[in-house]
């Protein structure tokens, strides 16, 4: 085992962890017998601290997909405190390169960057997942910037 200097283990249990960006920590999906489906996103600013977002809706490929950016965004707004809020323009899947591709187009109000938000991400097998991780994408330098200011 390699020494260490005294006081070293201590001094970092003791840092307090400032995060610079929000972290994707939890995804889930859940379908009714009636054809609702109801997606949940959850991320991380600090730990202990987790903001979820919800989004429900009637089922459907193009659908689900959508509710998944939904879920993302409304965690979104929930940690701005919705001093910047979103609107999911549209989300596309698009096969690449023998890959899916998942690609949201949002607008933003409440922040001096652009309006129009594009961001995508590389979907092996989880469409819904992937949408939430192309808005988390898109607005991954809107929200540095609001982390920053704060």
């Amino acid at each position: 085992m390699p020494d260490r200097e005294p006081g070293t283990a201590r001094a970092a249990s003791n840092a307090v962890i400032r995060r610079e960006r929000l972290r994707f920590t939890g995804f889930s999906l859940e379908r009714s017998p009636s054809g609702r489906v109801s997606c949940q996103v959850t991320l991380e600013f600090s730990p202990g601290e987790s903001i979820t977002g919800r989004a429900e809706g009637q089922a459907s490929p193009a659908g689900d997909s959508r509710l998944g950016a939904e879920a993302a965004i409304r965690a979104l707004e929930l940690f701005t405190e919705r001093a910047i809020t979103f609107e999911l323009v549209g989300v596309k899947v698009v096969r690449a390169f023998d890959a899916n591709v998942v690609i949201t187009s949002l607008l933003q109000r409440g922040d001096d960057g652009p309006d129009r938000l594009l961001g995508c991400y590389l979907a092996d097998g989880d469409m819904v997942r992937g949408a939430a991780l192309a808005v988390l994408n898109a607005t991954n330098r809107i929200l540095g910037n609001y982390i920053a200011a704060r």
